[in-house]
């Protein structure tokens, strides 16, 4: 595969203003995007502009500031609608991250569908994100909780999916990529085999929307959750997509402002889809912004953004898999842009203080994934995970300072 031109790479670079600083007197190496990704200026200068001249509440002001203010949230809406091919913008709920999207479908559909004897299906490799909302409205229903097993690769089989399904399932919650090891699911097949069981399928694509262009009405799944600020976006912002039959099917979450249609003390009605999902004032400039975000992605283009990582992710192979003790965790064929590792006998966070020491950035820990590192008998990993505008310098530089890293302690 080849590797985008630097030039490609330098110009898309100084859209970062954030990636042209020193930290500990090197020039910094940002290896953390799997957990949160930098975000552009055009990113920036959305949040500036709406403070600067549009900050108002939304929805309810007949002013100007207010209508402004609405127009440019709604404007988002459209905008995610259009980026994974939503059959109506209606269909499209803003939360605060994929976390609360995740849980409101717990809460808002499973406690009120799930009964005793019923089950729910999730991976051995899910975030947390993923299986305590599950756990507890398990719990509340009594309904049971079923895993599929993850193999020594990072890798879940289909034909074992296929075997814990069955009438009793109802909901299948699955993660798209896995944040820890960058395994890409096998999601389209899933949710196929899934529905002929008649259970419902919610997807969490925190790690696929930077990644992959999703087609929610291709992949024909009930629900799917993602966050924005693993997307060049802000922070503080998720999208809750599902059908609008499953939506209309649900309760509101939370009660307050908006999502009311009309409210005396005998008893409230609610308001319409999305609406009655987004309580209270929203994070209105952080929302506004994030369509900044998305027509960045697009004008870059998925084509570029997948042979850019996969790229990135080959030299990041070619270099790192030879340094002495180097152990890869998580070697599934089909991977997005993160490399997961321990080095023998060092502990995986010393080893990210002394990266860190030469300006690199990584995460360390189990990354919300304690079960899936149960399964490899670890306590935790070294993560490197890779976006658009990094460049194969940067792995250079990486595996030259984890080599070195490795030689004093050695010594």
């Amino acid at each position: 595969m080849s590797v985008v031109t630097d030039i490609s790479v330098n110009e898309i670079r100084k859209q970062f203003p954030i990636l042209n600083q020193e930290v500990n007197g090197k020039p910094l190496i940002y290896f953390d995007n799997a957990a949160t990704s930098q975000t552009p200026q055009v990113v920036i200068d959305a949040l500036v502009n709406y403070y600067q001249k549009d900050n108002a509440n939304i929805h309810r002001g007949i002013h100007t500031l207010a209508e402004r203010a609405t127009t440019g949230f709604e404007a988002t809406r459209k905008a995610v609608h259009h980026f994974i091919n939503s059959n109506e913008v209606e269909e499209i709920v803003f939360t605060k991250g994929t976390s609360e999207g995740i849980n409101l479908v717990a809460q808002a559909y499973g406690r009120k569908f799930l009964k005793e004897g019923d089950e729910v299906l999730i991976t051995g490799m899910e975030h947390h994100s993923n299986i305590v909302p599950w756990q507890m409205v398990c719990e509340q229903v009594g309904a049971t909780l079923k895993v599929i097993p993850v193999d020594q690769n990072g890798e879940i089989s289909i034909d074992q999916f296929a075997s814990l399904l069955s009438e009793k399932t109802k909901i299948v919650s699955a993660v798209y990529i896995s944040n820890s090891l960058g395994t890409i699911n096998p999601v389209p097949e899933m949710i196929e085999l899934a529905h002929k069981v008649g259970a419902k399928v919610l997807v969490d694509a925190a790690q696929a929307a930077p990644h992959h262009k999703l087609d929610v009405q291709k992949l024909n799944c009930d629900w799917m959750a993602f966050s924005a600020h693993k997307m060049y976006g802000p922070t503080g912002v998720g999208v809750l997509y599902g059908k609008r039959q499953v939506l209309e099917k649900m309760d509101p979450y939370q009660g307050g402002g908006e999502m009311i249609r009309e409210v005396t003390f005998n008893g409230t009605t609610y308001n319409d889809i999305p609406y009655k999902f987004e309580a209270g004032t929203p994070n209105i400039a952080d929302v506004v912004a994030f369509k900044a975000a998305i027509e960045f992605m697009n004008e870059i283009g998925f084509e570029y953004l997948h042979e850019q990582e996969q790229a990135l992710l080959t030299k990041g192979k070619e270099l790192l898999f030879d340094i002495d003790g180097f152990q890869p965790i998580g070697t599934a064929k089909n991977k997005a842009s993160v490399i997961s590792f321990l080095i023998d006998g060092v502990h995986p966070f010393d080893l990210g203080m002394w990266l860190d020491a030469k300006g690199i950035a990584v995460r360390t820990g189990h990354h919300c994934t304690q079960p899936l590192m149960d399964h490899f008998n670890i306590e935790g990993t070294v993560r490197a995970s890779f976006a658009v505008y990094n460049t194969v310098e940067e792995i250079e530089r990486f595996a030259e300072a984890l080599t070195d890293i490795v030689k004093k302690f050695r010594k």
